[in-house]
């Protein structure tokens, strides 16, 4: 049976101190193959890399969330450069460019949820990282909250499409993710899905089209059903593959199989 690949995950949350490694250890036994764990802030890529190194099957993405940006300096962005391109983490390439471990720029993004939200230094650091990403030849991946003509508009007058990219956890209207998905982006689907008030979620996972869906957890948070309001880790991902077989008439096995191809093709494994 095909393993599953859980394209976004945040496995240096303080959610898994107590226990990561007999998570991380136990999850191929769970079916799950594959993990690209998302940086959130500068601070956290250290521990990015070194689970990378330390787990064959987890992969890393590097990268800036919205709500992070606000304590950065201009100069901050040499330093996601470096470590794109592999020279902090220490695996350069007999070409000089980057570690394989490192398969996307993200999470980036914007974020307009919260009340002290500083929307113009999130929109600079979006655009930088997006640059970035062009230059280290990375797919990028998108965090968009309340925020959804702002990040489709930046995502064109960027030029992000030259990179390629995914809307982590889609949360916007049906129309919205055609939108996405006639640019060529993926769409990726979480414990969500599951939830039964997830109406607008189950509609784009139902119709849109299956080569550009991505399975994601987002954990520790967003747990499916009936897990919902629990710690999420990359095992339950198959409540997911589960919920999205039986809304598209499918089987789990050609819903994971498919996944875990548009996966490795996204982050061009």
């Amino acid at each position: 049976m095909e393993l599953i690949f859980d394209t976004h995950a945040h496995y240096n949350d303080e959610a898994f101190q107590e226990d990561r490694k007999e998570v991380l250890s136990g999850l191929k036994a769970n079916g799950v193959g594959m993990v690209v764990n998302a940086c959130a802030a500068l601070r956290e890529i250290p521990e990015i890399l070194a689970l990378a190194e330390e787990y064959d099957f987890l992969y890393a993405a590097v990268g800036v969330h919205p709500s992070e940006t606000y304590e950065l300096a201009d100069e901050d962005i040499d330093v996601l450069e470096q470590v794109a391109f592999g020279e902090i983490a220490g695996d350069v390439q007999a070409d000089g460019t980057r570690t394989d471990k490192i398969v996307a720029i993200g999470e980036i993004g914007l974020d307009y949820h919260y009340p002290d939200t500083i929307r113009e230094k999130q929109k600079d650091w979006f655009a930088k990282q997006i640059d970035l990403a062009k230059r280290v030849k990375l797919p990028i991946i998108v965090h968009s909250r309340d925020a959804a003509k702002d990040t489709q508009d930046m995502i064109k007058s960027e030029g992000a499409r030259d990179t390629g990219g995914v809307i982590h956890c889609f949360s916007y209207e049906p129309e919205m993710a055609k939108a996405y998905t006639d640019m060529g982006f993926y769409i990726g689907i979480g414990g969500v899905v599951t939830f039964k008030n997830a109406r607008k979620l189950k509609e784009i996972a139902q119709q849109m089209p299956m080569e550009l869906m991505l399975l994601e957890t987002d954990c520790p948070y967003l747990a499916p059903e009936p897990f919902r309001g629990r710690r999420n880790d990359s095992s339950l991902i198959h409540y997911v593959a589960e919920t999205i077989a039986g809304l598209r008439g499918m089987s789990k096995e050609d819903v994971i199989r498919i996944t875990t191809e548009n996966a490795r093709r996204f982050y061009r494994m």
